[in-house]
């Protein structure tokens, strides 16, 4: 009669508590890698949106707008960024869907995260057809910074005064 080859029941409860052990030590370092990755994706969106709207305007020779929008169909003052954006081709009034204004894209915003900006940009930016941004204070040009921020840690999105866009990691929020 051949012998059991089976395991003993002392050996199945090594064998689980290692693996409890090690899967305590593993989860908490893919939490922070999800957080980092949905981050960056976060981020990356943003930018991508950025450098759309500064093509596009080059591309038609006339104003591109990309505005916070919460609708998806107007520009929302009242909303955050994180709250989505839309892109339209800008005909009319600065900052604002009206008339011949023709929607590109529409992003519904972010989840997990929050986007903060200086005055300059605090409800639009614009790209005219040079490439360079204008603001929604004034219509003035220049450069502002957009802060992304999930949880501890943090992304920074500058767009300087010729209108390019360029992130950077930030080391707290």
């Amino acid at each position: 009669m051949p012998a059991n080859s089976g395991f003993t029941t002392l050996e199945l409860m090594i064998a689980l508590s290692i693996g409890a052990i090690l899967a305590t030590i593993a989860v908490p370092s893919y939490q922070s890698m999800m957080v980092q990755s949905r981050l960056s994706t976060q981020s990356n969106e943003f930018l991508t949106a950025l450098h759309y709207s500064r093509s596009e305007a080059v591309k038609r020779g006339m104003r591109v707008t990309l505005c916070k929008s919460s609708s998806g169909t107007d520009c929302t003052t009242g909303s955050n960024w994180q709250d989505g954006w839309i892109i339209y081709r800008d005909s009319g009034t600065a900052g604002k869907v009206d008339g011949n204004d023709q929607i590109l894209r529409v992003s519904p915003g972010l989840k997990g995260s929050t986007m903060t900006t200086g005055n300059n940009y605090k409800d639009w930016i614009a790209y005219l057809a040079n490439g360079s941004s204008q603001g929604s204070i004034s219509g003035g040009l220049g450069n502002d910074t957009f802060t992304l921020c999930n949880s501890a840690q943090g992304r920074s999105i500058t767009v300087n005064k010729t209108g390019r866009p360029y992130v950077t990691k930030v080391s707290s929020c």
